[in-house]
């Protein structure tokens, strides 16, 4: 052994009453009630024992039962001066108890001492006064040479594989509440993780509709200060209702994502680009659900992408393809270039490091550059 095992105690969850059973802690406190009965009848089964010396035995056995709860409470506290001091009163007690005549609860307590300084001392400090205490039982007690070593040697064995129960015990409770420390974490980890894709899909879903929603109604405050007519007024403003209109919908789309209720990929796609003149879906590979995350990131990548076209290229033609493979989902928006238009420079809510940022996140990648005619942003999600 080394010098740690040697001087360390056993463990307050060891040493305690946590992880008990019921049926364990019944055991015990009928040991213990057996104790102090024996101790009891010990005491008075004393014929020449009158009144004055009953009294001092019963005073004898309850100040006993009080050092030893005194030292199970200091052997929890790690104390050790403490409970040396208490379980060398619990000897002389026992030794003060046979010089009286009380052989019975002398050999009783030497044979508690011997047990409990194993199973909840340091060995260290547990060694000795065990020592001590069976080898005084051994000294006093009347039976053969061989049954008393029998139950020397039994008793010690008792006492320590009661130190290794205990010490098992305790080890299982603190992997109990280091699991449960895990599952805390692990669940405000979880809780966390939901947050922030709330929050970026209420961001990705906002931010640009209420950025053009913006732009068109400081256009309207501009063309009114400078006295612009009724008409061009009245457009802006329709613009930025019909801007708000969108963003609703697209607002109850995302609720409905972290619901888990979507409408299919295609449906979505199809409806995205029904509004749109020039833009067409086309769909390839065998379609089949995909994850929740995995589904939002096309549709926000398609959204963000309609949304650069009409900012960036005004009228050009927009081709979306959607690509069911084994392992992955391929989303191309490719448009055949145009002029700015009027949302040039409004911003885009998160654009394409928002989309990039998204694809990462699930173990895919996104790419956006110029083609031969005009630009195309590719998006690739493993499922």
């Amino acid at each position: 052994m080394t010098g740690n095992t040697w001087t360390h105690w056993p463990s307050r969850e060891a040493l305690g009453r946590a992880g008990i059973s019921r049926p364990r802690r019944m055991l015990a406190w009928a040991v213990r009630l057996l104790v102090l009965a024996l101790l009891l009848w010990g005491a008075f089964d004393q014929n020449r024992v009158g009144i004055v010396g009953g009294l001092v035995a019963a005073a004898g056995v309850l100040l006993a039962g009080a050092v030893s709860w005194a030292f199970f409470r200091t052997t929890y506290q790690h104390r050790l001066v403490s409970s040396l001091v208490l379980m060398g009163v619990l000897l002389a007690l026992a030794v003060a108890a046979e010089a009286t005549g009380f052989r019975g609860p002398a050999l009783v307590l030497w044979c508690g001492c011997g047990i409990s300084a194993l199973e909840r001392l340091p060995l260290a400090a547990a060694l000795p006064v065990t020592s001590v205490a069976l080898a005084s039982y051994s000294a006093f007690n009347n039976d053969v040479w061989l049954t008393t070593a029998a139950t020397v040697v039994g008793m010690a064995l008792a006492g320590y594989v009661l130190r290794l129960d205990a010490e098992a015990r305790g080890h299982a409770q603190r992997l109990l509440a280091q699991e449960r420390a895990a599952r805390a974490a692990e669940a405000e980890s979880a809780a966390l993780a939901e947050r922030t894709r709330i929050a970026r899909e209420i961001h990705d879903v906002l931010a640009h509709s209420l950025s053009a929603q913006l732009v068109h109604l400081e256009a309207a405050r501009l063309l009114i200060e400078n006295g612009a007519d009724r008409e061009r007024i009245l457009e802006r403003v329709v613009a930025a209702r019909g801007m708000a209109r969108d963003g609703l919908a697209e607002t109850r789309q995302a609720l409905s994502a972290l619901r888990g209720d979507l409408t299919p990929l295609e449906d979505f796609l199809s409806e995205l680009v029904s509004g749109a003149d020039g833009a067409e879906v086309t769909v390839t590979g065998d379609r089949r659900p995909l994850p929740a995350e995995a589904s939002q990131a096309v549709r926000r990548v398609a959204q963000e992408a309609l949304t650069n076209v009409r900012k960036h290229a005004h009228g050009a033609k927009v081709h979306l393809r959607l690509d069911y493979s084994e392992h992955e989902v391929m989303l191309a928006v490719r448009d055949s270039g145009g002029l700015p238009g009027e949302l040039t420079g409004s911003g885009g809510g998160y654009g394409l490091l928002g989309m990039r940022e998204r694809a990462e996140l699930l173990g895919g990648s996104l790419d956006a550059g110029p083609d031969e005619e005009g630009f195309v942003v590719t998006l690739r999600v493993p499922v």
